[in-house]
């Protein structure tokens, strides 16, 4: 892969149920805009950052749903993602990426710093309780 931008190792946060050599491909809708169909699968080289993606996915999308997060292989090159670097923000500090490649499922990740319920709720609020102008654009 040339011009690696990080060596990883990299998580994704989901609320699927997936297993080893399971892989993870754009396509399908945003778990924080449902309207918008993704053309990138995303991931981070940080597994808390993972975690949080995943729990922000939970509470949105059913409260009955298991946050989880996957130790990941890009299959193919990758760059970092706008709605969290240079487009939005100064550099990569989230570390995230994304691609148009599938990610390889190598594990699941047990342990990552869990939200408490009242952050949880400030996210929720600040991706799903605004109104629809007022959440701001996704660069896909």
């Amino acid at each position: 892969m040339p011009d690696v931008l990080d060596a990883g190792p990299f998580f994704h946060g989901t609320i699927a149920d997936l297993r080893a050599g399971d892989l993870l491909m754009p396509g399908y809708r945003s778990n924080y805009r449902p309207e918008v169909v993704m053309n990138h699968i995303y991931f981070t080289a940080l597994v808390d950052g993972a975690g949080l993606a995943a729990e922000i996915a939970a509470a949105l999308v059913s409260s009955g749903s298991t946050p989880r997060v996957y130790l990941v292989e890009p299959t193919g090159p990758f760059e970092n993602d706008p709605n969290v670097t240079d487009k939005k923000f100064p550099g990569n500090p989230t570390r995230s990426y994304r691609s148009v490649a599938p990610l390889r499922v190598v594990s699941e990740i047990m342990e990552w710093a869990r939200l408490t319920p009242e952050a949880l709720q400030v996210w929720r609020a600040r991706l799903i309780d605004r109104a629809p102008d007022e959440r701001g654009d996704i660069i896909n």
